[in-house]
């Protein structure tokens, strides 16, 4: 199972939707080349690949709750917190092994994919759709 950046996953805030390509993107080439059964040393670059963007990603999402004041920060942080701990699982399980196994190869699909698509859907619509209303709120 790939994904692709589809309507269904725009929240119509340029930055976060361009960032969530890249996640994107960024996942399905672990996926990919997780398939291809790496050594341990390139599987964890590559999960390192990911991971440093999607701390950075998560910065940026975080940042602009707190400017515009979001009420679901909490909430959205801990679901920040969820993926954090499934990619160090992620990490766990490389360092257990000598490089990706299926059952890596599954829970990038469930842990990491899945999940990012939900939470876009959900969480991340959510934080656009409030900045949409609190910047338009003189045309509502």
């Amino acid at each position: 199972m790939y994904a692709s950046f589809d309507d269904s996953l725009i929240t119509g805030n340029k930055m976060i939707d361009s960032q969530h390509k890249e996640l994107i993107e960024r996942i399905n080439n672990l996926l990919i080349k997780a398939e291809n059964k790496p050594d341990k040393v390139d599987s964890i670059k590559m999960l390192d690949h990911l991971a440093e963007y999607t701390e950075f990603h998560f910065k940026e999402e975080e940042n602009l709750q707190k400017e515009i004041g979001y009420p679901g920060m909490a909430e959205h942080l801990k679901k920040h917190e969820e993926l954090r701990q499934s990619v160090q699982e992620l990490y766990d399980m490389l360092e257990e092994q000598e490089g990706p196994t299926d059952a890596f190869v599954e829970q990038v699909k469930k842990k990491v994919l899945e999940w990012l698509l939900s939470h876009i859907q959900g969480f991340d619509r959510s934080v656009a759709e409030y900045k949409y209303m609190r910047d338009n709120n003189d045309r509502l």
